[in-house]
């Protein structure tokens, strides 16, 4: 495959700044690895790193032909042919393939932002938690400290406090407030009277951070819930920092109390009314889907469980709570239409109220309705071609995260991601006819996949996927402990995860960084949102 500069539009970081705020749709996607995204991107931009670009963005670009501009580190190429070209000019010839057809570059990628004075803003999922923190400021969400919480729980003597962890059941079950019960975010509506008791119980919400405490607390104010509620000041990395211990493989969950789906209706579908969230009957619902100038994603906000049992082939799974929290992950077009479906009238009405906020287009579906339609057109990557034989003599790639090698490893092997394959083998000294295998986990071999392409598609004769994960690997296994260096580990985000390692220093630094984003913050930005009575104002 040869890349030509000029098959492909560039732009300047000023053109994309206009065209973020012109009020058409945009998807600005950073295809830079997990660790480089999060060192530094713009507010809008959402993560599609290039070593899962075809896996993920089917689901993430629904309609083929919005606009896209592509951002990466700015390297320049260094000699012909799509083995030499940037990770920007790779991903766009990609989403060409897939059918893509509005397709930019920024010119000078991120530095070139930067260059232009626009922030880079570090961390991931930024849009949602700068969210949060203005959802606290506007509303007067009130909050305990770690400290506070503790004298409560041993003073109040016959006051009853209620302790809900608002994240997924795996974070809650690797640390949580101890006494804490799991109730996911997007399950308070549905779930909250199980665990409320007597009309004096006070109820705290917590999470790692900020971020879920916030809404969590938030949204069961704006339910009307006729109690104390509060958010736990900066979560378990709070309560670690107070000196405090915490609880370790809790199991406990909303899932083993009964709830009261009826008074939980009610309540939802008032919020609903009350934020001017439609609930569309099936003409209308149609219409959205069937728009080819609009992009439209159908989202079930129910638990995996739920979505595993009955859930749409066409419709993406985005549990209501993480789709607040990490709204990117799910949702890459600015001004895009969301159609919310939870089969209980009870969920997607909640959600749809912050989403609207969060400034989208939200509106939900029964699913009766749902259920009812054929499944919609999507879009398929280029099949991979079959799998070689795996031979004794070839290099072998590791495909796995750094860290997973860095602990156990095929012996011999080396470590690379997609984007930097072809140095890894211009290092090794391989050549065309240079047999190569692709190793990684089994679900991780549609990834594999595509690199396997790149390199067939660069003139590599023999390569094999070999999605065994290491306990499988038929050869020598190596478990000594390696480091790989730091700049190398371009995958991982390390100011994201040592807060949860021990590390108080970056804890107190994740925080900050938490507290601080407003003000980074340009007016643009900060006027995506509609929150509260700007929300109301918008929807009426």
């Amino acid at each position: 495959m040869s890349l030509a500069l000029d098959a492909f539009r560039f732009i300047d970081a000023p053109t994309l700044r206009n065209w973020l705020n012109d009020g058409r749709e945009l998807a600005l996607l950073d295809v830079r690895e997990a660790g480089q995204f999060g060192e530094g991107h713009p507010f809008f931009a959402t993560p599609l790193p290039f070593s899962r670009l075809e896996v993920d963005a089917p689901r993430l670009l629904p309609r083929l032909s919005v606009r896209i501009v592509l951002l990466d580190d700015g390297f320049v190429a260094e000699g012909e042919g799509y083995a030499h070209a940037s990770v920007a000019l790779r991903a766009a010839a990609r989403l060409r393939q897939l059918g893509y057809g509005d397709i930019a570059i920024l010119e000078g990628g991120a530095p070139a932002w930067q260059r232009a004075g626009y922030t880079l803003f570090r961390g991931v999922n930024v849009p949602s938690k700068t969210f949060g923190e203005l959802v606290e400021r506007e509303y007067g969400t009130p909050h305990v400290s770690a400290a506070q919480l503790q004298r409560w729980r041993t003073e109040r003597g016959g006051c009853p406090i209620a302790l809900i962890d608002g994240r997924t059941r795996e974070e809650h079950r690797k640390m949580a407030i101890p006494g804490a019960v799991c109730v996911p975010n997007g399950e308070l509506a549905a779930h909250i009277d199980a665990f409320a008791g007597s009309p004096d119980t006070t109820i705290v919400i917590h999470c790692a951070g900020r971020t879920r405490s916030i809404i969590g607390a938030q949204t069961l104010r704006n339910l009307g819930i006729r109690r104390d509620v509060f958010a736990l000041e900066n979560g378990t990395q709070g309560w670690t920092l107070a000196g405090l211990a915490l609880e370790h493989g809790s199991t406990r969950s909303h899932a083993d109390a009964p709830s009261s789906v009826d008074d939980a209706r009610a309540r939802a579908q008032a919020l609903a009314q009350r934020f001017g969230i439609a609930a569309l009957d099936d003409h209308a619902a149609r219409a959205w889907l069937d728009d080819a100038t609009r992009t439209t994603y159908l989202l079930d906000v129910r638990t995996p469980e739920e979505y595993a049992r009955d859930g749409l082939p066409f419709a993406q799974h985005a549990p209501g709570g993480q789709l607040v929290q990490a709204t990117d992950q799910s949702v890459a077009v600015r001004h895009a239409r969301l159609l919310l479906v939870d089969h209980d009238g009870i969920r997607a009405p909640v959600v749809a109220h912050w989403l609207v906020q969060l400034g989208f287009d939200a509106a939900t579906v029964d699913a009766d309705i749902a259920a009812r339609w054929t499944s919609r057109a999507h879009i398929h990557a280029p099949a991979a071609r079959d799998e070689e034989a795996v031979r004794d003599d070839a290099i072998v790639l590791d495909l796995r995260s750094s860290a997973a090698h860095q602990h156990a490893r095929p012996a011999h092997s080396r470590w690379t991601i997609r984007p930097r394959v072809f140095d890894t083998l211009r290092d090794a000294h391989a050549t065309l006819e240079t047999p190569v295998v692709l190793f990684t986990d089994p679900n991780a071999r549609d990834a594999a996949k595509l690199v396997a392409n790149d390199l067939r598609d660069a003139g590599f004769a023999h390569v094999a996927v070999a999605a065994l994960g290491i306990d499988a690997w038929p050869h020598a296994v190596d478990r000594s402990a390696v480091q790989i260096a730091r700049d190398e580990r371009i995958d991982f985000l390390f100011f994201v995860h040592d807060r949860h390692e021990g590390n108080l220093d970056a804890a107190r630094a994740y925080l900050a960084w938490e507290t601080g984003l407003i003000a980074q913050c340009d007016a643009d930005e900060l006027g995506a949102f509609r929150i509260g009575e700007a929300a109301l104002l918008a929807q009426s």
